[in-house]
């Protein structure tokens, strides 16, 4: 997805966010807008909103020298989804279909989204609203399909806290069907994006292989990840990918992607044609055939999952 220009006034809002979440020191939070302001001159338009929001951090991180500033916020919404994990798998354990109750189950963790919504969310009546409704867009038929067909699924996760509901989605599927299942996480803080060591805290490592992304941007920049988890991509039989910020970043790309989201901007609502505040379950489609170089004049299998 491209960046709209109304996603211009919600950079600056967000900078000034995170500036003083990071320093209470309005000389420093004006200097960072100064120079944000002067880098977003340098985006064209078919850059997507995770591509800024990484250069605002670098930014951020640069005139603070604060690297994390939203480790207790992290931490703090990995030990609330910890403590209702119990009660979240008996609902998931007691529902007529387990499977599609542990995917809005993680659709409803995507509100713990600090870049979009601040600490402005609800996380029980999030996850009533969710459980209670069907999502807006609902191609969850044809996830299931795929996944009970795959032998490898690549997991793109998105926030910590999120991460517990995630892990609650892993488990079902491995419930369904004996498979390998890889995790990504961010390879550097950023916002309160998942990284390995939230992974960890919560025991996501323990049922599955965890993979940081090798970068520090807000979703998932192919361009910019590690040569493990773009080989992991081409590969998987499955990719799901959470949250708004995949879906900017991979909506378009040349394979389908499932993207499990809640939708918290105008922006994206419009892309996807759907209101703000609703559950999504999106596949996207195929755009560029996978070609093989080495095999001349045809598309080629996909490689084996690396397993």
């Amino acid at each position: 997805m491209k960046t709209y220009l109304d996603c211009f006034p919600c950079v600056l809002r967000h900078a000034l966010q995170s500036a003083r979440m990071t320093t209470p020191d309005e000389r420093v939070q004006h200097e960072v807008l100064v120079r944000v302001l002067r880098e977003l001159t340098r985006f064209p338009l078919s850059a997507t909103p995770p591509e800024i929001t990484q250069t605002i951090h670098r930014i951020i991180k640069e005139k603070t020298g604060n690297k994390d500033p939203y480790v207790g916020v992290k931490r703090k919404y990995n030990e609330i989804a910890l403590r209702m994990y119990p009660d979240l798998k008996r609902l998931v354990s007691g529902a007529d279909d387990s499977l599609f109750t542990a995917c809005k189950l993680a659709i409803a963790g995507n509100i713990i989204d600090f870049g979009a919504l601040g600490e402005s969310f609800d996380l029980e009546q999030t996850i009533k609203g969710v459980l209670n409704s069907a999502p807006a867009i609902n191609r969850f038929d044809e996830l299931r399909r795929d996944i009970l067909g795959a032998s490898g699924i690549l997991y793109l996760g998105d926030n910590a806290g999120e991460i517990v509901f995630d892990r609650i989605l892993v488990e079902e599927i491995l419930n369904c069907r004996s498979l390998t299942i890889k995790f990504v996480v961010k390879g550097e803080p950023i916002l309160n994006d998942a990284t390995l060591e939230d992974a960890k805290f919560v025991g996501m490592d323990r049922i599955c292989e965890v993979i940081p992304d090798g970068h520090g941007a807000p979703a998932t920049i192919l361009t910019e990840s590690s040569p493990e988890v773009r080989r992991a991509f081409d590969a998987a039989d499955v990719v799901i990918a959470k949250g708004q910020g995949n879906y900017e970043t991979l909506s378009e790309t040349g394979r389908p992607v499932y993207f499990l989201l809640k939708v918290k901007c105008p922006v994206v609502a419009r892309d996807l044609g759907c209101q703000v505040g609703d559950s999504v379950i999106h596949r996207s489609t195929a755009i560029i055939p996978h070609i093989d170089p080495r095999a001349p004049g045809g598309c080629c299998h996909p490689p084996e999952f690396l397993g």
